[in-house]
């Protein structure tokens, strides 16, 4: 069974709503730019790259949602002196149109036989109908 995670996992996750910025792009990661979860170089993957900006212009970046959720979950170890309320944005790629959206606002199927870097993943839509249909 398919089951959907949207807005109310990234909101409560973050305690915060979506970031100022309307335009979610950001700056791609280089090549020597490392998941601080799992270490694995992130620009290899591009059609999974996601990425936290904090209000600072900090930003780290992931190999895939799932990381960046790891991450969110234990701030504290992975970017120790940054809270919730200092992140800015949050961006992920969009499945199919491969280009960052706004985490916050995204809608990720789980339990999908699609394979991302790091294994099983969650695959993030802009609108809610690609997710039901993939």
């Amino acid at each position: 069974m398919i089951r959907f995670i949207g807005i109310v996992v990234a909101a409560v996750l973050l305690n915060a709503a979506p970031g100022s910025t309307a335009e979610p792009a950001v700056a791609k990661p280089s090549d020597k730019d490392k998941c601080p979860v799992c270490g694995m170089f992130v620009a290899k993957y591009p059609d999974w790259v996601a990425a936290v900006v904090f209000k600072d212009a900090a930003r780290r970046y992931f190999d895939g949602p799932k990381d960046l959720f790891k991450f969110l979950l234990d701030l504290e170890q992975y970017a120790p002196g940054k809270g919730r309320s200092d992140i800015d944005r949050l961006l992920v790629t969009d499945y199919y149109a491969v280009s960052h959206i706004d985490g916050r606002l995204a809608f990720y199927v789980i339990g999908s036989d699609v394979y991302g870097p790091m294994g099983k993943e969650l695959i993030p839509f802009t609108r809610e109908a690609d997710a039901r249909e993939f």
